[in-house]
């Protein structure tokens, strides 16, 4: 089964987060799809991933720059895969029936809206119902902690 690894946000907004875990993906040489709630979403995602940090650069793009299949990082509103990855990430609700497309999936949701951490605790429920290895963490004072 794919491990489903919940990421709840209390300290840090998405934007980020985001690229902090889509490196340690490409550190260990892995290809991931970002999976936004709509299509402007992912083209602003698209946006912050060029600009987060002027000292670091995360190989990334959506459907519009080409080339798809050579994207280690690609982000779309919808559910395909054309690189392949080995990693979804499901942001702003966004939610798949492809989870055994993947070996990980990463749920991020905003920890500081109560319909998305309800939202969070049903896709937790149904995630456990496929027999998913389910794992949750939490932004703590020292970065990511782990709760369950």
């Amino acid at each position: 089964m794919t491990e489903v690894l919940f990421y709840h946000l209390t300290r840090r907004r998405l934007e980020q987060a985001l690229p902090d875990l889509l490196g340690r993906c490409l550190e260990r040489g892995w290809r991931a799809v970002v999976k936004c709630g709509t299509p402007e979403r992912a083209e602003a995602l698209n946006g912050d991933l060029w600009t987060f940090d002027k000292a670091a650069f995360l190989p990334h793009g959506i459907a519009a720059d080409g080339y798809v299949e050579r994207q280690p990082i690609y982000l779309t509103a919808g559910d395909e895969r054309p690189n392949q990855a080995e990693v979804l990430f499901l942001v702003d609700g966004a939610d798949t029936a492809g989870h055994g497309d993947y070996q990980r999936v990463c749920d991020i949701f905003d920890g500081n809206n109560d319909d998305a951490v309800q939202a969070a605790r049903e896709r937790w429920k149904a995630a456990k119902a496929a027999g998913h290895a389910l794992t949750y963490w939490q932004q703590g004072e020292r970065g990511w902690e782990k709760k369950a």
